[in-house]
């Protein structure tokens, strides 16, 4: 039907009085095109590659086994096709075919960690302009709810045990008592630790440069006792390089995460306790920030552990933040040495 003179002009009058622009309703061309259509919808094939090239290995490592169910399930098909509904069948097919641990959740973070990956595809197309953000089907698929970690913080006579069996089996104790001293002191996470450089150790203040998730950097301090020990792995073992990574076999090859899973296997293996809860690298840093909090309050674990200074945690913690002085200082009491950069405390009488 067209418009008539009227209808236009009453269109004119509605729109004046709204304050509005009638070129304001035509909108933008999408960047790099001229004349105001989108860039073709690529296939899931196609746009897979291109954003694993866009984001950090170790989210392309992450999510690269759910892009490949994918891929496998609708890679020819243009991206604008794929529904939500169809999403969410595959998240939940990807659950009920989760492989079974004794921690397992009943396939749980799996169907996250899918929805995730495929939620990671579709925000780079629609930063790319090829797919507007109300079109995005990944958006309108909710994620499993979470359930509380079954993690806790292990005695320390479960630790000395763990620390036994570490130093007394396996093909390099000495390579794996190191790796979870440097864990149980530093309470990084693993992508941290195989992160580390020589060029990331200063010796004079004991502290390490961590790399962790979320492209952060912090420098977290270690007893003298370790520093030494590191720079001593790193010249027997190094190639002399400070930009090297650090922790290394015997034969000089730079380890990987499958140290951890040999590592924990063994203890698993050997103690009852520790395969019935599934122990693993982060059991040690869960340890270490419990007994920080415990002893040195939720500021200085929040420091020792490099979490965000800001989240979905209580509001009271943006006022409660703590320097590296004071992260050192609960590493003193841990361990037991004096550190460069914990302050001097003044000794108390008995009688005070």
């Amino acid at each position: 039907m067209t418009a008539t003179t009227q209808d236009l002009e009453a269109a004119r009058l509605l729109l004046s009085r709204l304050g509005v622009d009638p070129a304001d309703l035509i909108g933008d061309a999408p960047a790099g095109d001229a004349d105001g259509e989108r860039p073709p919808i690529p296939t899931l094939a196609e746009w897979i590659p291109v954003v694993a090239d866009l984001v950090s290995p170790s989210t392309a490592s992450s999510y690269g086994s759910y892009w490949k169910k994918a891929e496998a399930r609708w890679g020819t098909r243009p991206m604008d096709t794929i529904t939500a509904t169809e999403i969410k069948a595959m998240a939940e097919y990807v659950r009920s075919t989760a492989r079974v641990r004794r921690n397992s959740r009943g396939g749980r973070n799996a169907a996250e960690n899918f929805i995730a990956a495929v939620r990671c595809l579709y925000k780079h197309l629609v930063n790319d302009g090829r797919l507007d953000e109300r079109a995005n089907p990944a958006m309108r698929v909710t994620k499993p709810r979470r359930n509380a970690s079954t993690r806790r913080a292990l005695a320390s006579d479960r630790i000395n045990e763990l620390n036994d069996v570490v130093t007394s089996t396996g093909d390099d104790p000495e390579l794996d008592a190191l790796l979870c001293r440097l864990h149980e002191e530093s309470a990084c996470r693993r992508g941290g630790a195989l992160a580390l450089r020589r060029g990331d150790l200063d010796r004079s203040q004991c502290t390490i440069l961590l790399r962790e998730k979320g492209e952060t950097e912090r420098w977290q301090p270690v007893s003298p006792t370790l520093m030494r020990h590191l720079l001593a792995h790193f010249d027997e073992r190094g190639d002399g390089e400070p930009e090297s990574q650090l922790l290394r076999y015997a034969n000089g090859k730079p380890i990987t995460k499958r140290r951890y899973d040999y590592i924990f296997g063994r203890v698993q293996n050997e103690l009852d306790w520790a395969r019935a809860l599934q122990v693993s690298a982060h059991w040690l840093r869960h340890t270490t920030l419990t007994w920080v909090e415990r002893n040195f309050g939720i500021g200085v674990a929040r420091a020792y552990a490099g979490h965000a200074e800001s989240g979905s945690d209580l509001t009271t913690t943006t006022y409660v933040k703590a320097d590296i002085s004071e992260v050192a200082e609960a590493l003193a009491a841990l361990t037991g040495e004096p550190h460069p950069l914990a302050p001097a405390r003044p000794q108390r009488s008995a009688t005070e």
